[in-house]
């Protein structure tokens, strides 16, 4: 139990601190603020990727006095649960609170009650969280459908040419590369910050959450996979690498890597659902500046990297992604409804070495799908292409991201 007035306390100091701090650069993602009359908007993202900012630049949009704002990482609220409800529910009602903001409210049990009496009694609810599970399925059901979803993500290349006031080029596409898009990194460019990040995520939303004991074997595995980006992964390949005791370990801590939003896995399409399952998926990480810090290989590999921020791009506007490998292989399958959307090559440098390859990959996709036009991006290239009645437009990769 946690007494009403440090609650209270906590409120009033958090309010203070956010609403004085730097409204930060205003974001692409739009919050769905036309629907919290009736239900609740819950917006998902890494550690440190801008929800607090994003809420406190939604808070002053929406001008109203009656809000009510609280992070429940707070130490002073580490052992909150289901009782203090009732205290903060005091105060809400003592401020007047039309509108509530919680950061990190998830990892209290049971905050789906409180969030639905609080629909019901008519106030409006705003949730943000650095775990995906915000997001699942079970969630409607526990929410009874009252809830829209979205999800916020480190800087695009859009967001950052805004932030450094730079232009779409080769060069400001290159700093990207190495920066990449936490904010606040961004800013001052201290590689401490990512690597604390990195062990905040493993330890803070992996390790205390789940009760995970072996936290070196984690972190290795956190490493290797970050370390790997647009390769093939294998559980059981590296369960025997990394000495981890079994495949049902490595695929569970898959699972709570990518619900933080660490690593995303990409499958293999196939109409086989089991299909999916069993071959290799490829791995991509939240940020290319986490990888410049926290990765293990010392070779650079640019064409990967680039590959990585197609992925970012992709994920942001599709939910279904996949790579393609019959008869040759293309790296991302956009699909909406069951339909591709968009087939896209990814290639650092388009040569003659290489050209009949990466056409070749691309062309099998595009017979596959019963696509007329796809995509190879490139570094800096650009290219039209058409080939056995099908056209395949070359972009540079700082036109193609904006």
């Amino acid at each position: 139990m946690i007494l009403e007035s440090v609650i209270e306390h906590v409120v009033e100091q958090q309010m203070l601190r956010l609403t004085t701090r730097d409204t930060g650069l205003k974001r692409e993602l739009k919050p769905a603020t036309k629907s919290l009359s009736s239900h609740a908007l819950i917006i998902s993202g890494v550690r440190r990727c801008g929800k607090s900012t994003l809420l406190m630049q939604m808070m002053k949009d929406l001008d109203d006095t009656n809000l009510l704002y609280l992070n429940f990482e707070s130490p002073q609220l580490y052992e909150f649960n289901l009782l203090d409800f009732a205290r903060l529910d005091q105060i809400i009602a003592r401020k007047g609170a039309k509108i509530l903001f919680f950061d990190e409210l998830q990892w209290v049990e049971g905050w789906e009650m409180f969030v639905r009496q609080k629909l019901d009694e008519g106030l409006q609810v705003v949730i943000t969280g650095s775990n995906a599970s915000l997001l699942s399925k079970e969630l409607g059901t526990r929410l009874t459908g009252r809830h829209i979803t979205q999800e916020l993500f480190p800087f695009s290349y859009s967001e950052f040419l805004q932030f450094q006031q730079l232009s779409p080029r080769t060069d400001s596409l290159a700093k990207y590369m190495q920066t990449g898009g936490f904010p606040e990194f961004v800013k001052n460019g201290d590689d401490e910050q990512l690597a604390t990040l990195f062990n905040d995520i493993l330890i803070r939303d992996i390790v205390t959450r789940y009760g995970i004991k072996d936290t070196k074997s984690l972190h290795r595995l956190a490493q290797y996979l970050i370390s790997n980006i647009g390769n093939r992964i294998s559980a059981t390949k590296l369960k025997q690498a990394l000495s981890i005791g079994a495949t049902s370990t490595v695929l569970s801590w898959f699972s709570h890597l990518e619900l933080s939003y660490l690593v995303s896995f990409l499958p293999m399409f196939s109409h086989s659902t089991k299909a999916q399952l069993i071959n290799p998926r490829k791995v991509y990480a939240i940020d290319l500046g986490l990888v410049n810090v926290v990765s293990s290989v010392l070779t650079e590999d640019a064409g990967r990297k680039l590959e990585n921020l197609v992925f970012l791009h992709l994920r942001k506007k599709y939910t279904e992604l996949y790579y393609f490998d019959e008869k040759g292989e293309c790296d991302f399958v956009a699909m909406k409804g069951g339909q591709a959307m968009e087939l896209v090559q990814v290639c650092y440098e388009l040569t003659a070495d290489n050209l009949k390859r990466e056409l070749n990959g691309l062309l099998a996709a595009m017979r596959f799908f019963g696509q007329q036009k796809a995509t190879i991006v490139t570094f800096g290239g650009a290219d039209h292409i058409v080939n056995e009645g099908f056209t395949v437009e070359v972009l540079p990769a700082y036109q193609f991201l904006v």
